[in-house]
């Protein structure tokens, strides 16, 4: 049984060390949508150890909420005012993540990331056989460090001939 009244994923959240930074990149390379800031918040007694599973002197500086074309993106910037790690996870490290943009033009993509001095891993990977197979995806960084990913599959994925569940299709 799932919960009770469940519907679809509502946003994504994650912490940057410059907030206006990070809106700015997913402005300007994504063309996300700002729609609304607010903050600072802090808590003198455990609520923030409670609610958030941060230290209890953990202070958000601000929040952003913005549309990401399908669904929303809400980054958290906290205050230096508690020890925590700077470094974000690679995937191999539990907790690791990445965020994947599908692109219709995979080497435009990748030329216009190169062009903007955005760190790409690699070159694309074109996926030949399994479930899979005709797919390509990239990886590349953001300028705090957090893993992002391109994926482009015009003609669908190989998995769709054989599975009777539909994945999300952004095409």
């Amino acid at each position: 049984m799932a919960i009770p009244g469940l519907k679809k994923p509502d946003h994504i959240g994650f912490t940057v060390p410059n907030l206006n930074q990070a809106i700015a990149f997913f402005r300007e390379h994504f063309e996300f949508e700002l729609a609304y800031e607010f903050g600072p918040f802090a808590s003198d007694d455990d609520w923030m150890t409670e609610h958030l599973n941060v230290d209890a002197r953990a202070q958000i500086t601000k929040i952003a909420v913005m549309s990401a074309k399908g669904i929303n993106l809400e980054i958290f910037e906290y205050a230096d005012n508690i020890e925590r790690r700077y470094e974000a996870p690679n995937n191999a490290d539990i907790g690791g993540h990445h965020l994947a943009f599908y692109v219709d033009d995979m080497n435009a993509a990748v030329a216009y990331l190169k062009e903007q001095g955005i760190k790409v891993l690699g070159e694309p990977s074109v996926m030949t056989d399994g479930p899979t197979a005709g797919e390509s995806w990239v990886y590349f960084m953001s300028p705090w460090g957090m893993q992002l990913e391109l994926v482009s599959y015009p003609s669908g994925k190989a998995y769709q001939r054989n599975s009777s569940v539909a994945l999300f299709d952004p095409r």
